[in-house]
């Protein structure tokens, strides 16, 4: 179902691998006509070859200047200006716990294979690396999500559970993102977005 008028023609779907972006990001986009842009899908080359850092960032500034779109995914040195674009950023905030366990399911589910997010040649393997990276995000990464956010100053919804994300999704399926918004929960704080209270 597509709707026209919407409000939202740029969306930024962030948080840590394991949250659910994709999913979401998949769903959004059949219930909007938007095109839905995998940033794994276009920064993964064959063989998990990583393409030269200027190229990338060409990419990524080619993609966030495009009038309509719905971005999936986290890659930091890019997220500024995306948001600064974005009409929507949906921050999908879960526990770690959570996200390990939607990984661990998703390697032994994919394994071997190519996810249709994922670029090709790049099939699902385990990666302790990456592992280590999504263990440590809430840490790490997140604090740059919430100063990225108050700087934007973009409308948010933020997404702690997985009950939420599901309730979130069903009413975007069921009466459109414009109602799903309306209903999400938000930047909370009167004051902004707090890393300590979130």
């Amino acid at each position: 179902m597509r709707d026209d008028n919407q409000p939202f023609r740029r969306i930024a779907v962030i948080g840590s691998s394991g949250a659910g972006k994709s999913t979401l990001s998949v769903t959004l986009g059949a219930a909007t006509g938007l095109p839905v842009i995998h940033l794994d899908k276009e920064y993964w080359q064959p063989g998990w070859t990583e393409p030269d850092r200027d190229s990338w960032n060409a990419r990524l500034e080619e993609l966030a200047e495009r009038p309509a779109w719905i971005i999936d995914g986290q890659y930091g040195s890019s997220l500024g200006k995306r948001l600064g674009r974005a009409d929507l950023a949906i921050f999908l905030d879960l526990s770690t716990a959570t996200c390990l366990s939607r990984i661990a399911k998703r390697i032994v589910g994919t394994y071997g294979r190519v996810r249709p997010d994922m670029g090709e040649g790049c099939a699902e393997k385990l990666d302790l690396e990456f592992v280590h990276f999504v263990a440590t995000f809430r840490r790490r990464q997140r604090p740059k999500i919430v100063a990225a956010l108050g700087r934007s100053g973009v409308r948010t919804i933020w997404l702690r559970t997985p009950a939420e994300q599901a309730a979130f999704s069903a009413v975007v399926r069921a009466d459109g993102l414009i109602a799903a918004a309306d209903a999400a929960p938000c930047w909370p704080q009167r004051s902004g977005f707090s890393s300590t209270t979130m």
